[in-house]
């Protein structure tokens, strides 16, 4: 009897791990337009062109409501089993990164590493899915209500996949959470939903990446056209991504013997043992197969979560 009791306790808990490790990783981010209109951003000289980002941690050293804003979406989805990444403790990961890239510089122009504010968010945290979080408050003589945009994106394709959008009922409250609550109370179950769907799809048809493959100019005459046993490297590329696909699932957009862009390409969410697959680790692979079986080198660089770049011929 005894045995059969620690025999069920064990499968419930190994099935609540199970259904735990199939929600998404969320991290509620303030949207573009919140920042802007907050005054909240840094402008730069993007080639000529002005450029406003946001700039996350002036908008937390100022506005205290966003800190309480983001806490109540964190608790909200919590409470529905979703796994969260704190974007201020991201934050604290980000500028002890930035303060090592700052100390990376070219060596012919002394240029720095650029990258986006949400493009660092993303590869720092590692969230599947980004909840851009934007809301005004309205007056309504003694009362106010809160009107509330609540987008899911997809952290790696840049897609939108689910989205809340209304205005709460007027109340005596002044505090943003409670009128945030308030807002989201008829339409978070929606929300939650199509957020569940999309991972599902996930689980069962990949998570949609892209992958780039190029060589490098450096006189050694590999290229995609090069053979290996009566194969070109391009073809032994294909087969690769026809083998290692969920459902062999990737578009070819173009090639040439310098070049192949592959998009929708659909990589699983987990490897064999358990643990998270994404872009880097996925194309990591390719890079060793190549090289074990082949003796060709090659340099991965990212571009986001959701993109990398393989470049044949050296590291």
């Amino acid at each position: 009897m005894k045995r059969t009791i620690i025999f069920i306790i064990a499968a419930f808990c190994a099935l609540a791990a199970f259904s735990q490790a199939k929600k998404p990783t969320l991290m509620v981010v303030p949207s573009d337009a919140w920042c802007i209109s907050n005054g909240y951003v840094t402008v730069y000289d993007n080639q000529g062109t002005e450029t406003k980002v946001p700039d996350y941690k002036a908008a937390f050293q100022s506005d205290m409501d966003l800190a309480l804003a983001i806490s109540k979406i964190n608790s909200i989805m919590a409470d529905r089993g979703y796994p969260l990444k704190n974007l201020e403790s991201v934050m604290r990961s980000i500028e002890q990164r930035t303060a090592e890239n700052n100390l990376t510089v070219s060596k012919t122009s002394g240029a720095q590493l650029a990258e986006s504010p949400i493009d660092v968010l993303r590869r720092t945290a590692k969230a599947d899915i980004i909840l851009n979080l934007s809301w005004k408050v309205n007056h309504v003589g003694p009362k106010k209500s809160l009107t509330i945009i609540l987008q899911g994106i997809d952290a790696y394709t840049n897609m939108q996949i689910a989205g809340c959008e209304g205005t709460g009922k007027p109340s005596s409250s002044s505090e943003v959470p409670i009128l945030l609550e308030d807002a989201l109370v008829d339409r978070v179950e929606n929300f939650t939903d199509a957020l569940d769907a999309y991972f599902k799809n996930m689980e069962e048809m990949g998570r949609e990446v892209a992958v780039d493959i190029q060589v490098f100019d450096n006189g050694s005459g590999l290229d995609l056209e090069s053979e290996f046993n009566g194969y070109e490297l391009s073809e032994i590329i294909d087969e690769w991504m026809y083998q290692n696909t969920m459902g062999h699932r990737y578009s070819k957009l173009d090639g040439s013997e310098n070049y192949i862009y592959y998009e929708q390409v659909r990589i699983p969410l987990f490897d064999a043992q358990g643990r998270a697959v994404d872009t880097e680790s996925f194309v990591r692979e390719l890079r060793r197969y190549l090289r074990s079986n082949y003796q060709v080198e090659s340099k991965i660089l990212m571009r986001g979560l959701g993109r990398a770049v393989l470049v044949l011929g050296e590291k």
